[in-house]
């Protein structure tokens, strides 16, 4: 299947196609007049990577497990360990955030918000 082909039945662009061709999330071969050729599971392949993306997995992430989690087709004890490893991120980036939104709290009204606070330890 050539490259607009493909990238209408996945919904998404011809220049992301070719964006994650050039970053190894997907393999085209090319024919003989230089268009792209595309084997039909590219499709899903691709709106597992939007919907990966949906869940917050970076494109490096999809990258790096991506080829385990094609060859094991709907393997959910492979899919739980990444899920459950994606919410602990999750968890500590929100810890972190909280930890800014308190000192960030602190600084209102103190009329000079970037200045170092004094620390009672």
């Amino acid at each position: 299947m050539r490259i607009g082909e493909l990238a209408a039945q996945a919904g998404t662009s011809t220049d992301t196609v070719r964006f994650y061709e050039k970053i190894g999330l997907l393999t085209g071969r090319r024919l003989a007049n230089g268009y792209r050729d595309f084997p039909p599971e590219a499709v899903s392949w691709l709106l597992y990577v939007r919907t990966a993306q949906t869940l917050g997995f970076s494109l490096a992430e999809i990258g790096r497990h991506g080829e385990e989690l094609r060859d094991a087709p709907d393997s959910a004890d492979a899919l739980s360990a990444l899920f459950e490893e994606k919410i602990d991120v999750i968890d500590a980036r929100m810890a972190e955030l909280a930890t800014l939104r308190a000192e960030l709290t602190t600084r209102v009204g103190t009329g000079c918000p970037l200045r170092a606070v004094a620390r009672v330890d």
